[in-house]
């Protein structure tokens, strides 16, 4: 989320309603370092006073839509399945992606949802600035293939929909092959909106963390990622730790509803898919980490790890909770710490697909060595996620294999910051997507507190 945005502009000392520059947007810094160059005439003989202005901006959302027609067909036993990829140019010339369309399968005329992207993702603050966009043909072994591309900037599309906004989709390397080529189809612009965009920090006020751990194995074998070592913590005992120091700080009570799924519980050795780690039905709450890891290791000692392991129950157990709550004042966070496996997949879809509805996101994390492919199509980064022919309203689940952040040991973060950045990079947007489609604005910051007798002086 953004703290503020600055921009430079620069004009005559006589002519300010006429500047004749205007640096790039510098995001989330309270020290801007500009790195737009300008180039002014110099008069030896004359005195050039120049005047520069300071601004903080509101970000900017633009809103669109877009529509192919006679791509190129590339699956051979259908046609494509196509998606498009932003890119954003650099002030050295080189393009940073800034937006990927959902897949659309099975067609050569696809018609993409609309999406919101902050202005400053697309043109850092440079109307003209170009925005390359690629067309690919979707394939499952992530071996997409390339259709072709065109190039537009934030001033055309926001021409909105005219014919200035068709763009034929070319393949240059086609286009060297072939005389006769033309194109590999063409991208129509549909609509084109800007808002004002309200951050994250405009709404936030604390959110509700819920975790859930997975119990499989044996946690007095050695193998087991349950395994209670004396000297050292297992792998979900680190995960928690290094994932909940992260959370923490965005819930003010520190109080944390913690659950476990898959396991037998005493003193009848039912199988429960949502029980509390602590053993209180009544307060599932832990307070702070430390209180997390202490009920996981003291339920490592009373349930039985079995199986099979459902992630379905706890999705609903939480989204309950959410559902009574849809006015924009709490958001729901439901961390899972899992080995990948699933016993429940398309339940878990639904689940899914049903929370999307609710103020809530989903984090997964893995831990272990397994492939998670389940954990990825649940992420939904590639396909958004659907249940019996309806898809998920937003993404809501971001998928982070833990593994990916230790050292060779397996005992140590290697980075905590890179950890805390993909773990939250993308509540910020879901929370975000949550609170506009449902129309709700963040509610005013209150006046600041003057103690009685005093009167509040603004100090300009």
């Amino acid at each position: 989320s953004s703290i503020t945005h600055c921009h430079l502009s620069f004009s005559h000392l006589f002519s300010f309603s006429d500047p004749f520059g205007r640096t790039e947007v510098i995001d989330n810094t309270l020290n801007p370092d500009f790195v737009r160059k300008y180039i002014l005439d110099y008069f030896f003989e004359e005195k050039q006073n120049l005047r520069f202005d300071f601004r903080l901006e509101k970000p900017l959302g633009a809103t669109m839509q877009f529509c192919a027609n006679k791509l190129d067909k590339k699956d051979f036993f259908g046609k494509s399945d196509p998606f498009m990829v932003f890119y954003r140019s650099n002030e050295d010339g080189t393009f940073t992606i800034c937006h990927k369309t959902e897949v659309v399968k099975n067609t050569l005329n696809p018609v993409w949802q609309p999406f919101t992207i902050p202005v400053r993702a697309l043109c850092n603050g440079d109307y003209d600035r170009t925005i390359k966009v690629e067309v690919y043909d979707w394939d499952r072994d992530g071996s997409h293939d390339f259709i072709g591309e065109f190039t537009t900037s934030y001033r055309e599309l926001a021409r909105g929909q005219s014919q200035f906004n068709v763009y034929e989709v070319v393949n240059p390397k086609k286009k060297m092959k072939k005389k006769k080529y033309v194109n590999s189809g063409t991208v129509t612009l549909l609509s084109f909106s800007v808002e004002s965009e309200s951050t994250f920090l405009d709404y936030i006020k604390g959110g509700n963390f819920w975790f859930a751990v997975q119990f499989s194995g044996n946690p007095s074998q050695s193998t087991s990622l349950h395994y209670m070592n004396p000297y050292q913590m297992n792998a979900y005992a680190l995960a928690l730790k290094a994932v909940g120091e992260i959370i923490q700080d965005y819930d003010s009570d520190k109080m944390f509803p913690a659950l476990g799924f898959g396991a037998k519980l005493p003193p009848d050795g039912r199988v429960s898919h949502e029980f509390p780690l602590n053993g209180n039905i009544e307060n599932p709450y832990c307070n702070g980490i430390e209180g997390i890891l202490e009920a996981y290791h003291q339920s490592l000692k009373t349930v039985q790890l079995y199986g099979p392991t459902n992630f379905a129950p706890v999705v609903n157990h939480v989204a309950r909770y959410a559902a009574a709550v849809q006015d924009g004042s709490q958001y729901f966070v439901l961390l899972i710490i899992t080995d990948g496996v699933i016993s429940d997949m398309s339940q878990t879809k639904e689940a899914i697909v049903n929370a999307a509805k609710l103020p809530m996101s989903i984090i997964i994390v893995g831990v272990g060595q397994a492939e998670f492919d389940a954990m990825v199509e649940l992420d939904g980064d590639d396909i958004r996620i659907s249940s019996r022919g309806k898809l998920a309203e937003r993404d809501i689940v971001q998928f982070v294999p833990f593994r990916d952040y230790m050292d060779r040991t397996g005992n140590h973060v290697l980075s905590m910051a890179r950890l805390a950045k993909d773990v939250l990079a993308e509540i910020p947007d879901q929370f975000i997507s949550y609170m506009k489609s449902r129309g709700i604005k963040p509610n005013p910051a209150p006046p600041p507190y003057t103690p009685p007798g005093h009167t509040h002086h603004t100090q300009i």
